[in-house]
């Protein structure tokens, strides 16, 4: 793959977004974060990574993603798109189940949502944001039961696990 893919990925995830913020920063913040992680994976991880949540947080389409990016990339970003519910605890139920099937090439999608939530989880820590971290410590378990495969991006795991542990829960600001 080519590096203008990556970069058009960029650049449309970031018009999408548009004002959009990532707590106090632009939304680019997050999305710079989750492609760097994504690096040891490859260029295609990357691209995937800047459109994680296009579908979800903008006025994007899978359709439109498929036509721009082609057919892997849109079926791992419409994997990675929260299915819709009444709140939170709800959609990520759908979403978290619908994980759980994922097989075959699209297990890439599983190591862009493990870099997505290292990056949140990550963020937290540094911020710190108690509460959000205490959301994503208590969905982990069930998180980690849809998304995890053997093998497949276990460094992200393990740090992940271990930014979750009870000892690193940030302290009230």
């Amino acid at each position: 793959m080519e590096a203008s893919k990556l970069s058009a990925a960029r650049a449309y995830a970031l018009h999408m977004h548009g004002a959009q913020m990532y707590g106090a920063h632009p939304y680019s913040h997050h999305l710079d974060a989750v492609a760097a992680t994504l690096a040891p994976y490859g260029q295609e991880a990357q691209v995937i990574g800047y459109l994680h949540d296009v579908v979800e947080d903008t006025g994007a389409t899978v359709a439109e993603v498929r036509s721009r990016f082609g057919d892997e990339v849109a079926a791992c970003v419409a994997l990675l798109t929260d299915e819709p519910g009444a709140n939170r605890a709800d959609r990520k139920s759908k979403t978290y189940a619908k994980l759980a099937k994922v097989a075959g090439p699209e297990v890439l999608a599983l190591v862009v949502k493990v870099a997505d939530r290292l990056s949140n989880v990550r963020e937290c820590v540094a911020e710190p944001n108690r509460k959000l971290w205490i959301v994503y410590r208590s969905e982990h378990a069930v998180f980690k039961a849809s998304a995890f495969r053997p093998a497949l991006c276990d460094e992200l795991w393990s740090e992940l696990d271990g930014l979750l542990r009870d000892d690193k829960l940030p302290q009230a600001t």
